[in-house]
């Protein structure tokens, strides 16, 4: 009699303990860290924002969180940026991009190798558009980073390409910046050899370029 006590002393205590414990880990599992709380800031671009030859701590997306931390804000900054990247493809992994982070804010930084490859000036727009207005879909805010063709690609080329950045900006009333690669593409010693990556020295003026259009936004 005396052990069949024991043995449900016991099993109660089990039960009891196996049920607080239950009940102090549900509410802990339910919780989100507070990283993934935090509203994202989604840079999705090519090789320019993914840090082509910059080691990564230095490119001025790592740069980007560092300021924001700086000034306060509760903002993470997650780089979906693929170097190689068209609008087409950029077009094409958005959705899970979307998905995955539910941006607050994107900064829009592609086009630039459709321009390098002389891709049709037509689809540039369609996809930049289609990008811009999918993003707008989650309530995203959208900086569109502004390119520039090199004048050997021939004038009327060249200028219908900066004007396809413009108008969408003003149709679609999107933050634009005018030229990403302002202070840097034409300044000796800001790009690598090849003459279309940016060195870790321009990296901090690529931020400002971002950041005087970004800051508004947050």
């Amino acid at each position: 009699m005396l052990q069949r006590f024991v043995v449900v002393l016991f099993l109660t205590a089990v039960c009891s303990t196996w049920s607080h414990i239950t009940y102090a880990q549900g509410p802990a599992k339910a919780k989100t860290p507070s990283g993934s709380q935090a509203p994202v800031i989604l840079v999705f671009g090519d090789s320019l924002s993914a840090g082509y030859g910059v080691p990564n701590a230095k490119t001025w997306v790592a740069l980007l969180q560092r300021r924001v931390n700086e000034f306060g804000y509760r903002h993470r900054v997650v780089n979906a940026s693929i170097s190689g990247d068209t609008t087409a493809s950029g077009l094409a992994r958005l959705e899970s991009a979307l998905q995955r982070h539910n941006p607050a804010v994107v900064i829009l930084e592609l086009g630039g190798n459709d321009g390098l490859r002389a891709l049709s000036l037509a689809a540039l727009r369609s996809n930049l558009e289609d990008i811009i207005e999918t993003a707008r879909q989650g309530n995203a805010k959208i900086v569109l980073a502004g390119m520039r063709m090199p004048p050997n690609y021939g004038v009327a080329y060249a200028t219908e390409f900066e004007r396809i950045y413009i108008e969408l900006a003003r149709q679609h009333q999107v933050t634009l910046i005018p030229f990403f690669l302002a202070g840097v593409a034409t300044v000796p010693n800001m790009m690598q050899a090849d003459g279309i990556h940016p060195t870790v020295d321009a990296q901090p003026v690529l931020l400002e370029n971002v950041w005087k259009h970004l800051q508004p936004l947050l």
